[in-house]
């Protein structure tokens, strides 16, 4: 095991609060679905796309380690955030793509990070419930350093790490700070599952429409247009579309319509 490899202690890391509390520094994390890239601010962004040569077009991942940040950054309707009450009570992962807030975009650095923690709509997937030790690590670098955190899955462009720390590949782990090693946590998410037939990814949906602008609310009513889109199914989505369909009467599967 490289030295810059640690067993996950079970709660907050303090190795990987030091490195993310500084300019820069970019580390492995386990989640519920696998291993993932976490960065603060744009130098780390900046080595995430460099380790994972990986084009610069998608939505940026924003962690939440509570509500009150995932408010204080995303444009919500009353019924989305329905829609993320539900998840955070029930423990189960999900991403929505959204809008930043126009006073939350005043608190990004100036450093070049917009560019790359937003596709050019301006639009993030805010992620909630993705696993307890990137979740307090989230919550601890907003609550008591001022730090975003961004993810990104931590294997070569393309291919699924396996929910194993040995599948991260050699370039991503000699570019990492620190990886926070924790493959038995991996596995209790989906103990049932093989490599093959297990999630590698979370569920995203989107709730803006093609420039950017959050859905309407639908306030119970039928064929409401433009409509929230699950745009890529993945762990816990059954639960999700039965919970989507208690709130929105009307929404659209299209797996891979953002991409």
């Amino acid at each position: 095991m490289s030295s810059k490899k640690i067993q996950w202690n079970g709660a907050l890391q303090p190795e990987a609060v030091e490195i993310l509390s500084k300019d820069g520094g970019m580390i492995v994390c386990p989640t519920k679905v696998g291993y993932i890239i976490m960065t603060s601010d744009a130098k780390g962004l900046d080595r995430k796309f460099e380790a994972k040569e990986r084009n610069r077009n998608k939505p940026g991942v924003v962690l939440c380690g509570s509500l009150e940040q995932l408010k204080s950054l995303a444009q919500l309707n009353p019924e989305i955030e329905a829609l993320y009450q539900q998840h955070w009570d029930k423990d189960i992962l999900l991403g929505c793509i959204l809008p930043w807030k126009e006073d939350a975009k005043a608190r990004i650095p100036d450093d070049g990070s917009k560019t790359m923690m937003m596709d050019k709509r301006d639009t993030s997937c805010f992620v909630i419930k993705f696993g307890k030790p990137g979740e307090i690590l989230a919550k601890e670098l907003w609550e008591n350093h001022g730090k975003f955190s961004f993810a990104s899955s931590a294997n070569p462009s393309g291919k699924g790490n396996r929910g194993k720390v040995e599948g991260i590949g050699e370039r991503i782990e000699s570019h990492a700070d620190l990886i926070i090693e924790a493959n038995e946590y991996v596995t209790s998410i989906q103990p049932n599952e093989t490599e093959k037939t297990r999630y590698e990814q979370g569920v995203m949906v989107s709730m803006v429409d093609e420039n950017g602008t959050l859905v309407p609310e639908q306030k119970g009513q039928r064929s409401v247009t433009p409509c929230p889109i699950l745009i890529r199914k993945g762990l816990d989505v059954d639960k999700i579309m039965s919970i989507m369909s208690d709130i929105f009467l009307t929404w659209d599967y299209r797996q891979g319509n953002y991409y």
